[in-house]
């Protein structure tokens, strides 16, 4: 038997010709514990992935969200979205980005008709999409603009180890330091803030503040950035009512010491984020959209093209992000039975 108050989790099938049809199958054969799910995929391709590289999980195939839980227990729910084009392992194919972006926007009307309770995405290959004239940076973009929302979402990336906010995200170095301005860095602060409280049950989040040059700057020596841009945004947070910190040197704030006196980190660009939690925390990171109507996490690799096919791909930040959706889901849905009750 189902139970009915757990939530029901959307999966996407992420780039068919990477790993993510094997993690989900995977994920299934190891799912006691988690919240039901279901995968939005072309099931032809995942009885090929479980005939050939195992494991032999069993397929069915679903027609609504809601027959997702009662299906689960003993076969993976799969709401069908077909692929045009064959699938060749490590080869992606341009004809078939049409239906990976159909799965994630069906995956995000669910949620937002409430048919579903979270989005977790596997991952895309996002120059295959590109050619299929798709016009955001990625995922993120993405969501947000299903959302239909004007404020730009956050990246976060989590583990119970770490947690970072990376300000600027998909854009070249160089473009990130030019986009880099106070206003950014308030927002990123205030979405986080929000978000350790709504989603990750701390009542009382500290963020700290990343320096953006070597030594925080230096007083000015090695960069003005910190006390133009930097400090600013950090003293408006506090004027918000935030627990914050910094700059502090990025060399020095990923250190076991240092970790114990932040719940996150608030990054100035994406790999000053990505390089730490990926070193700490490989297999257990989850990629998670902060400031969306809806919960949306996603494991913490890509696509893994060298590895597609050959059935050693690691199921375990997909594990991750089933479970913390899971965990978020229902912290949102006891929030909104406690302003009905109020």
């Amino acid at each position: 038997m189902s139970n009915p108050t757990a939530p029901v989790l959307a999966l996407t099938m992420g780039e068919p010709a990477g790993i993510g049809g094997e993690i989900t199958l995977k994920a299934w054969a190891r799912r006691a514990g988690l919240d039901p799910f279901f995968v939005i995929d072309d099931p032809d391709r995942l009885e090929d992935i479980a005939h050939r590289t195992g494991p032999k999980v069993p397929i069915q195939v679903i027609h609504s969200a809601s027959e997702a839980a009662d299906v689960f227990a003993t076969a993976l729910p799969v709401l069908p979205v077909p692929l045009p084009a064959p699938v060749v392992a490590g080869q992606p194919d341009a004809a078939n980005a049409k239906s990976v972006i159909a799965a994630i926007a069906t995956a995000v009307q669910l949620v937002l008709d409430g048919n579903a309770d979270a989005v977790v995405t596997n991952p895309i290959q996002k120059q295959i999409l590109y050619e299929a004239n798709f016009p955001h940076p990625g995922h993120t973009e993405f969501l947000a603009a299903l959302a239909g929302i004007t404020t730009p979402p956050v990246m976060m990336l989590a583990a119970n180890a770490l947690k970072v906010v990376p300000v600027t995200i998909h854009q070249s170095l160089r473009d990130a330091l030019d986009s880099l301005d106070t206003g950014i860095i308030i927002q990123a602060g205030l979405i986080t803030a929000a978000a350790l409280k709504q989603d990750f049950g701390i009542a009382h989040p500290r963020l700290a503040v990343a320096g953006l040059n070597p030594h925080a700057g230096e007083g000015g020596a090695l960069g003005t950035e910190e006390t133009y841009i930097i400090a600013p945004a950090i003293e408006a947070l506090r004027e918000a009512g935030i627990d914050v910190f910094g700059p502090v040197a990025p060399d020095s704030l990923f250190t076991s010491h240092a970790r114990k006196g932040y719940d996150a980190a608030i990054c100035m660009y994406h790999d000053q984020a990505l390089i730490p939690i990926k070193s700490i925390a490989f297999e257990r990171a989850v990629n998670v959209t902060l400031g969306l109507p809806f919960v949306r996490t996603s494991p913490d690799h890509g696509t893994a093209l060298d590895i597609a096919g050959t059935g050693v791909a690691d199921e375990s930040s997909l594990l991750a992000a089933l479970e913390m959706a899971g965990a978020m889901a229902r912290r949102r849905a006891v929030a909104r039975r406690h302003a009905v009750i109020a």
